[in-house]
């Protein structure tokens, strides 16, 4: 298994490689219901599909043993800072009011 984020992205890589090559062959064969494959090229297309079916199973399990190991981390404790915040339209937890008429022409 993947022990570094890097071995991570090769391993998501050979499996991205592998389903190209799937895609590839499926576009070169065409729909076997359409036009018969030969024994050769079932054979080509079942060996490509079973190694990105592996390679995929693999990265999958890589990644979560990955995320398994990672320590955990806490969402940030909620801010409570006096800036307005888009996210929350409030200012430490007061929400805020809109400008009414009369601040609204004192600020132009």
């Amino acid at each position: 298994m993947a022990r570094t984020f890097d071995e991570l992205v090769a391993m998501q890589r050979a499996a991205d490689q592998a389903h190209t090559r799937v895609e590839e062959l499926r576009d070169q064969y065409g729909p076997p219901a359409h036009t018969p494959w030969t024994e050769l090229q079932t054979d080509t297309y079942e060996t490509a599909w079973r190694a990105w079916r592996d390679l995929a199973r693999d990265v999958q399990s890589a990644m979560t043993e990955y995320a398994k190991e990672q320590p955990r981390r806490l969402p940030p404790p909620p801010c409570s800072c006096t800036l307005p915040h888009a996210r929350t339209g409030s200012r430490g937890g007061t929400p805020i009011a809109p400008l009414g008429s009369a601040e609204r022409n004192r600020s132009s």
